[in-house]
């Protein structure tokens, strides 16, 4: 019986991770992964109890430095400079001749945070896409809540100009939001201290780790907003 197709991007654990290796690079051990992952080298999601869950992009990556280092010789640091430039979005240079760059050695992910990273919108793309007034948008520039760079907008501004033009629907004005400002401040002041010790090493591994770390207390201060947010919801005598 044929099995059922599977959609999306797949989750591994690193026995799943060995399986799909072995028969290319036979030597390769759990030991040999953890050394690339503190050598920065593959950066896997983490859940909240500290088990990894590699991607089909960090198998693409594994098998990228394997290649090298066994077909070419290349020591770990040749190979990682070549994966800081594809995660710059950039197309290594001095790469050994017949050497080809999967596009998936890029997660989804980070595919997704380098494409929103990149895009520029003018003010009138950005009014455009997200359906802003013109009075609007300078309210939410006035307020502090969004932000250009030589009249440029990013991904965060368009997606803070459509949650506002929601919520001027409901009668709440860039002038009632200032205090989301204040409170994303004091959150990203909390992240910064949490991840400070292991940002303030310069070895790419714990930089590697401060990045996932930031994100991951970022969606869950995320997560604890919002239910304490519903709790009160819930509480109101409607």
């Amino acid at each position: 019986m044929a099995q059922p197709e599977r959609r999306g991007p797949q989750v591994l654990n690193i026995g799943e991770v060995l399986a799909q290796l072995s028969a290319d690079f036979p030597g390769m051990t759990a030991s040999k992964i953890r050394f690339l992952e503190e050598k920065g080298l593959i950066n896997p999601r983490r859940t909240p109890a500290g088990y990894r869950q590699y991607s089909d992009g960090d198998v693409e990556r594994l098998r990228f430095v394997l290649a090298l280092q066994r077909d070419q010789y290349l020591p770990l640091k040749v190979i990682k400079d070549y994966l800081d430039a594809i995660d710059r979005g950039e197309r290594p240079e001095n790469l050994p001749p017949g050497v080809v760059v999967s596009p998936r050695i890029v997660s989804d992910e980070l595919a997704a945070e380098l494409q929103n990273r990149a895009r520029k919108l003018s003010e009138e793309q950005l009014r455009t896409e997200s359906g802003a007034s013109v009075p609007l948008l300078q309210s939410l520039l006035d307020f502090g809540l969004i932000s250009h760079s030589n009249g440029q907008f990013d991904e965060h501004a368009l997606q803070v100009a459509r949650a506002c033009v929601q919520l001027e629907s409901h009668g709440l004005e860039p002038r009632h939001l200032r205090p989301f400002q204040a409170a994303a401040e004091r959150e990203f002041g909390l992240v910064e201290r949490a991840v400070a010790p292991l940002a303030s090493r310069r070895d790419p591994a714990s930089q590697a780790r401060a990045a996932e770390a930031a994100r991951e207390i970022s969606d869950l201060c995320l997560t604890l907003h919002r239910a304490l947010v519903q709790d009160h919801i819930s509480r109101m005598d409607i």
